[in-house]
């Protein structure tokens, strides 16, 4: 499943979001590649001790937190603190590879499982060339570049890959979910249900079916969430 979420960060928020930014020093991106993903990754990213990756990693989960959308699509029951990538000049790409399941906390006091990826534009489009992250699932190949402040969401187990950037640079903000629901299927079929309910309660309102409809919903992510 691939949602995109227009306006995740307020203009406001990605004001300060770029302001953080421009102060700050990058650094290789495979500071946390695998030894797959080393051979085909040639970006930079922002270290974890960057003076300014605190208040960047806020300022994101604090948008999260509010986004209904997302919390439907992803299900979080953890998230890897966001990341943030630059692609410009000579670190202009990433070739196919697929996440690591895994992913070690800074801290070092556990992992999230990556069921779920995403990755928030920084930079508006017609600011650089190329750079679209191209997702393959059973569907075929997708092609994604949104505006500066929108997001897309996908399952971390699909082969994906970011064009290069031939003009310009493309910021973004990176990060990986462990979901409550781990099968991508089941998620799937919570997210349609939940749209559908909504749209069922703009229409009719809260009848008695929807109610009970709403039911099956929750009654299903108990019987399929981790705890």
């Amino acid at each position: 499943m691939l949602i995109t979420i227009n306006d995740v960060l307020t203009p406001e928020e990605l004001i300060t979001t770029r302001k953080l930014l421009d102060h700050s020093t990058w650094a290789s991106g495979l500071i946390t590649a695998g030894t797959q993903a080393a051979q085909v990754k040639n970006n930079q990213q922002l270290p974890e001790d960057s003076g300014q990756l605190s208040a960047l990693r806020r300022l994101v989960l604090g948008a999260l937190n509010r986004n209904a959308l997302f919390f439907t699509a992803a299900l979080p029951l953890k998230i890897l603190p966001p990341m943030f990538n630059c692609y410009t000049g000579n670190t202009n790409y990433y070739g196919l590879h697929v996440d690591g399941a895994m992913h070690r906390l800074a801290e070092g006091n556990g992992y999230v499982r990556a069921d779920v990826a995403a990755t928030l534009f920084l930079s508006d489009p017609d600011k650089y060339d190329g750079g679209e992250l191209v997702i393959e699932d059973t569907f075929g190949s997708h092609s994604v570049k949104l505006k500066a402040g929108s997001m897309v969401v996908y399952p971390s187990s699909s082969v994906h890959k970011v064009m290069p950037v031939t003009r310009g640079q493309r910021i973004a903000c990176f990060m990986f979910m462990q979901s409550m629901v781990r099968d991508p299927g089941q998620r799937r079929l919570l997210f349609d249900l939940d749209m559908a309910l909504l749209q069922l309660r703009q229409s009719v309102g809260e009848t008695a079916p929807v109610v009970s409809l709403t039911g099956t919903y929750h009654n299903l992510l108990r019987r399929w969430a981790d705890n």
